[in-house]
């Protein structure tokens, strides 16, 4: 576990049909940890750097292509509606599997995760609710893999920590800055963004389960 003051970098990959939502739980997160922990930051990546046009037409600027990505923490495969064609990129899955177990995900970023076989053997969570156009739901598509084993959760951490959907990626982020820093350092940052209550609920309500 890191002291406040060390420095830690948070991959966030993401991609065409990324839902905002799910960049604001992650790099909005960070970014505000940063005020009480200085060394803390945030580095978007991308299959290539350049433009990235999330869901609702909001372009944003990944910094690092998957080939010039620097070292992370944890890398955090954000959800959204163009998850399926990452989960079929082989250079993406590939660069998640080096990287792994030093990996996450939020929403139906595990979906990706279970393309690339990191998940095999572990529980796992991701939205739980089907959306739009979705005849599934992405927790019943995971179930339908037989080497992961969906669970209903906030948080799943099995050495690859996977967040629940949409707003739990604020959670799941939490979390992780919690297994750098400590549970006390979470606490302080869920307080800072004013999330204390909703983390304690979600908590409560769908759990973090760990294995």
């Amino acid at each position: 576990m890191k002291q406040r003051s060390e420095a830690a970098r948070i991959g966030v990959l993401i991609y065409d049909g990324v839902e905002p939502i799910d960049l604001g739980g992650t790099v909005g997160v960070v970014s505000m940890a940063s005020r009480i922990l200085p060394g803390v930051s945030a580095a978007l990546i991308a299959a290539r750097s350049g433009p990235v046009r999330l869901a609702g037409g909001v372009t944003v600027q990944a910094e690092f292509g998957i080939d010039t990505a620097p070292a992370c923490d944890v890398v955090i495969v954000c959800g959204g509606a163009g998850w399926p064609a990452v989960a079929a990129d082989p250079a993406v899955l590939a660069y998640l599997r080096g990287l792994a177990p030093a990996v996450a995900s939020v929403c139906t970023g595990a979906m990706i995760l279970a393309a690339a076989g990191v998940l095999d053997g572990r529980p796992a969570t991701t939205r739980r609710r089907a959306v739009g156009q979705e005849a599934v739901a992405p927790l019943a598509l995971l179930a339908g893999r037989a080497t992961v084993r969906p669970v209903v959760a906030a948080v799943v951490d099995a050495a690859v920590v996977t967040g629940g959907g949409v707003a739990l990626a604020i959670d799941a982020t939490l979390y992780l800055l919690g297994r750098i820093y400590g549970a006390p350092a979470a606490a302080e940052i869920a307080e800072l963004i004013e999330y204390d209550r909703a983390y304690a609920a979600n908590r409560a309500a769908l759990g973090f389960v760990s294995q």
